[in-house]
């Protein structure tokens, strides 16, 4: 009832396995659109009836999605796309964390730098300690620049993190 495409940032569709926006389309004909908002409702939408909420992933060799991050939440650091998700799930296999959020932060020579906010799990963790655990994990630009630690992650009423919250006070500086 609805086809998919995954559209690249250059506007190409990608192939299986490659990532980019997931875009919709429903076959029986419906649309949606943004209350009172027509210029989010077009920006929303590639084509008439083509639109995205604005989830990235990809599709696989069967045509099965897998759905990564938000675009909202990619970061831009030195032209390279960055999602904190895969951080995300990177980290929360350290030891030394019981929970963490991954946000962009501005930073004047590449835009913005990875900055994860941690929960640990013990007493004594240090932002070396987390940074060290990524760069054995991740690849290096995606490694975090900068880490904070906090006794719990803001969330709503169903769990989801507030990063908003947590980007906030870095949002003045750069």
């Amino acid at each position: 009832m609805t086809e998919l495409m995954i559209v690249g940032e250059d506007g190409a569709l990608c192939g299986p396995g490659e990532s980019g926006q997931i875009y919709f389309k429903s076959l029986i004909g419906g649309d949606f659109t943004y209350h009172k908002a027509p210029e989010k409702t077009e920006a929303a939408h590639l084509a008439p009836g083509v639109g995205t909420l604005g989830d990235v992933g990809y599709l696989d060799d069967e045509g099965y999605l897998f759905m990564s991050d938000r675009k909202i939440d990619m970061i831009i650091s030195g032209g390279m796309n960055i999602y904190p998700a895969e951080i995300e799930a990177a980290l929360d296999a350290c030891p030394d964390i019981y929970e963490v959020a991954v946000f962009g932060v501005p930073n004047e020579e590449w835009g913005e730098s990875v900055h994860a906010v941690v929960v640990a799990s013990r007493p004594g963790v240090t932002a070396d300690d987390i940074i060290s655990f990524s760069r054995e994990h991740l690849a290096g630009y995606k490694a975090p620049r900068s880490v904070s630690f906090v006794d719990e992650l803001p969330k709503t009423g169903s769990g989801k993190v507030l990063k908003r919250q947590l980007r906030e006070p870095f949002m003045g500086s750069t």
